[in-house]
């Protein structure tokens, strides 16, 4: 018995594909709860029977945030070549601003956490899991992103086992070194990533820029000639995601400060600054406030309707300017 499809039956079916695809793509573009840090660590270390040590806190946090992006509803979705993944984008800026943070942390850690001076030798599984980070995020070829960033992941689970002398190679040795000087480079990294994103939101209503490149030092020079003044706005398309990955930078950041908080504890007493950093992670905590607007508005100035771009630009550069009087506090405190 045959079956005839009538243009009507085959519009009902289209709508349903189409409906099922914007419910998933509403699903898996929900923002990632924040988690407790302390919690975390508790349960890791429970897990593996030991005691906490210093960087053990902030090496969890670090395998969380990173295992976060990989294991949410939808799973990474930046690099999806079919729908519904391949049509959204909020989440994809999302991921990107976690990945960013990671990237620096991976680094910071490799450069200097990691390492005690300038002559001392890299950690091993450090010194794998950084480039890992930095394969290009849309990758969906093998290696796939995924593949590469749970590889970095393993890579953070061996080198926290050897803080703690799990490791099953006796020669395996691993250290974390909380001082001054290595949280500030690890401060001057985060400044030049938050300074972009304050300008980059702030660009949403377009402003006059000045050229400060060279200020400060009379013979300073460059590449090529920049005009004293521009104008620089966002495109209407790219609100949305300059927004998002502000607000993914600002969530794996809050989580790194609430772990350096708790390894650093004797250097941040030492140079009363605690109360510094967390100030830092207040401003952070609001900026990952309910978004209840369907769309990220874009509101000029003082007008009628808001202007989200700029609200999240007023957090994240209240925590930079904190942010850069905790790092003078760090060094001549």
């Amino acid at each position: 018995m045959k079956t005839n499809f009538s243009a009507k039956n085959v519009g009902y079916i289209t709508a349903g594909i189409f409906l099922l695809f914007y419910i998933i793509g509403v699903y898996w573009s929900f923002s990632v709860d924040s988690f407790d840090v302390r919690e975390e660590v508790t349960i890791a270390a429970t897990s593996d029977n030991v005691v906490p040590v210093v960087g053990y806190t902030t090496t969890t946090t670090l395998i969380k945030v990173a295992t976060s992006i990989l294991d949410k509803p939808g799973g990474y979705i930046s690099n999806d070549a079919l729908p519904p993944g391949v049509f959204l984008d909020n989440m994809p800026a999302w991921e990107f601003g976690v990945l960013e943070m990671v990237r620096d942390m991976a680094l910071v850690l490799r450069k200097d956490f990691s390492r005690s001076q300038s002559q001392s030798l890299e950690n091993i599984h450090i010194q794998k899991a950084q480039p890992q980070f930095n394969i290009d995020n849309k990758s969906w070829a093998m290696p796939s992103a995924e593949s590469e960033y749970r590889k970095a992941i393993e890579s953070l689970n061996l080198y926290r086992n050897a803080l703690v002398g799990l490791s099953k190679n006796k020669d395996d040795h691993a250290q974390f070194y909380a001082r001054a000087d290595n949280l500030t480079s690890y401060l001057d990294e985060v400044q030049k990533r938050l300074g972009s994103y304050s300008q980059r939101l702030s660009a949403s209503v377009g402003k006059e820029k000045i050229n400060t490149d060279l200020a400060g030092d009379n013979e300073a020079r460059q590449s090529s000639y920049e005009s004293n003044h521009s104008q620089v706005r966002t495109s209407w398309w790219k609100l949305d995601d300059v927004f998002y990955e502000s607000r993914g930078a600002a969530w794996a950041l809050l989580h790194f400060l609430k772990a350096i908080e708790i390894d650093f504890e004797s250097v941040l007493k030492n140079k009363n600054a605690t109360i510094s950093l967390q100030q830092i992670i207040r401003e952070l905590e609001a900026s990952q406030q309910t978004l209840w607007s369907p769309m990220v508005l874009n509101g000029d100035g003082f007008g009628v309707l808001a202007n989200h771009s700029l609200v999240m630009a007023n957090y994240i550069s209240r925590a930079n300017a904190a942010l850069i009087d905790l790092n003078e506090l760090l060094r001549k405190g």
